[in-house]
């Protein structure tokens, strides 16, 4: 993609996250970013963690090689949505800034319960 901000690298073995970033994809496009699985090679040599912590949370990479981690993506990402703006606004506020990422961190360690409870498997 030229011109691209950054990626959006998730877990493409989690049914939950392929299948919210292809409801997403096209919306980020727009915004210049890129989306990407985390188990893609080019990404491994680019974010440079071990197997074993690569697939610890959502990354984005940034065109100048700055990753950005967890809750902090969104925040990033919705910042740049006109109509998310409010929900970025709210995700920083000293309270609920905490309440989002204790959320996502929950979901985050239990997003593959989540996929078989709800029998969301991988789409690729």
């Amino acid at each position: 993609m030229q011109n691209t901000r950054g990626w959006i690298l998730y877990d493409d073995a989690c049914g939950f996250c392929s299948r919210w970033v292809g409801l997403w994809k096209e919306t980020v496009q727009r915004r210049g970013f890129g989306v990407a699985p985390l188990q893609a090679e080019w990404v491994q040599e680019q974010i440079a963690l071990d197997t074993e912590h690569l697939l610890d949370d959502l990354r984005l990479l940034q065109a100048d090689g700055t990753v950005i981690e967890g809750a902090d993506v969104y925040r990033f990402v919705m910042r740049r949505i006109w109509w998310a703006y409010p929900a970025y606004w709210l995700s920083t506020l000293p309270v609920l800034r905490s309440v989002f990422d204790r959320t996502y961190g929950m979901f985050k360690r239990n997003r593959y319960r989540v996929s078989r409870s709800c029998g969301l498997r991988s789409v690729s």
